[in-house]
């Protein structure tokens, strides 16, 4: 039998790794952003221009979201992170470099790059802190993705001091490059081995048979589809598209909308969305109890409604000061939807199957993030950026009206913990 104490103290590295690399993530993230006009000036290229480089970013996210749920479950969590580690680094090192030799095609590269490693590593982090919060049996996720909040409003604060003392775009990427390495490291060393790996492939990722040693599981594309014959888990899929479309809005469209569509300033449609990472942080990290004491459902619920208030209050209100305090309502409704769904994604009455699970429905919650918004780009065109989130206002009521969805399975177990653990060094 092992010591608990020492498992514990595994638990709590694990645990901590998968908190500090999605620090670094958001922050990475962030830096990019916040350098994107730097960037644009230092390509001396024009803003349609600018648009196909930034098509390299969803290119390569949206490839490694899909092909980051069927990687952990042939080669475990920690192998798909160190693989979306290393291509993060990769992609900025890149992008530095395109930018600082003015080379278009090379940042478009970097951020393929960059945008691969992200949607790997991404998946992979749902599947580990949902198997962390079957080993502690207490909320994690949400922590986890406040930790990815809390990242970029460091990564937005230091870009923007960088830029106003004008900082060399490259040096500030490489630096951001060499610190999103050092944490990658040390998390690959913490987190287990073979987590969501399924028993359906051998160790070296190869498929084995269906028959007693094969654990009866199709791998593969099938596996990642069988799942969503579970009409419960359909449900909390449209759930967490609705969730993740409402976040994924404010993070594409928040400060042109207070500037088009309110008339602000530029600067105060960018403090609008400062205001807005500041209100999803909080809400993550200030969730858990409210979890524990309330259940996801009502919690889920309730941030759908207060999200929906806050978006209705930017869209109908004429008042710029109101509509900027309004964001925080709709940053703190949206802030839990996502982890939150991914958690009940994970509750299943068969543990074995809990990694493909959250890995299916975190591929529909990263499918709405990138296709949704820019969606509603094609929609403002004819109708107006303001009308046009009258599309997430629609999708916040229905996913308020199917939060049952989320109700715990009366008896269903709460997983199994891998059965691999990490060394302490």
């Amino acid at each position: 039998m092992k010591n608990p104490q020492v498992v514990d103290v595994i638990t709590r590295r694990w645990r901590a790794a998968l908190f500090l690399f999605m620090l670094a993530t958001g922050v990475s993230m962030a830096s990019w952003v916040a350098r994107t006009p730097a960037v644009r000036d230092a390509l001396e290229v024009s803003t349609g221009a600018m648009g196909l480089v930034l098509f390299g970013l969803s290119i390569g996210s949206m490839a490694g979201v899909l092909a980051s749920g069927g990687l952990v479950r042939r080669h475990g969590g920690r192998r798909v992170i160190a693989v979306g580690a290393a291509l993060l680094v990769a992609g900025l090192l890149v992008i530095a470099g395109g930018a600082a030799l003015e080379v278009s095609g090379g940042v478009f590269g970097g951020l393929a790059l960059f945008g691969a490693g992200m949607g790997l590593a991404e998946v992979a982090f749902n599947i580990e802190g949902a198997a962390v919060e079957r080993t502690v049996g207490r909320p994690v996720l949400p922590v986890l993705h406040g930790c990815f909040s809390l990242g970029t409003v460091v990564g937005a604060l230091v870009g923007m001091g960088l830029t106003a003392v004008r900082f060399p775009v490259g040096w500030h990427l490489a630096a951001v490059a060499l610190a999103v390495a050092a944490a990658g490291v040390w998390t690959v060393r913490a987190v287990p081995a073979g987590t969501g790996r399924e028993e359906a492939y051998g160790r070296g990722g190869e498929a084995k048979g269906s028959g007693a040693g094969g654990g009866g599981r199709a791998g593969g594309v099938r596996g990642h589809l069988a799942v969503w014959r579970d009409r419960r888990l359909v449900l909390i899929g449209l759930i967490v598209l609705a969730m993740a479309f409402a976040e994924g809005s404010a993070n594409d469209w928040l400060p042109l909308l207070m500037v088009d569509g309110h008339g602000t300033g530029a600067t105060a449609g960018s403090l609008t969305f400062m205001l807005f990472a500041v209100a999803m942080t909080t809400g993550r990290f200030t969730g858990g109890p409210l979890l524990v004491r309330y259940g996801p459902a009502a919690v889920v619920r309730a941030s759908a409604v207060v999200a929906a208030v806050g978006v209705a209050l930017v869209v109908f209100s004429d008042s710029a000061l109101l509509a900027g305090a309004a964001v925080v309502l709709w940053g703190l409704g949206a802030s839990l939807g996502f982890p939150v769904t991914i958690s009940a994604a994970g509750e299943d009455a068969r543990p074995g199957d809990a990694s493909a699970r959250v890995a299916a429905v975190s591929t529909a919650g990263y499918a709405a993030f990138l296709v949704g918004p820019p969606s509603l780009g094609f929609l403002a065109d004819h109708v107006g950026l303001r009308n046009a989130m009258v599309v997430v206002l629609v999708l916040l009521g229905w996913a308020a009206l199917i939060t049952g969805a989320l109700r715990r399975i009366p008896g269903a177990p709460v997983g199994e913990a891998p059965a691999s653990q990490p060394d302490l060094v």
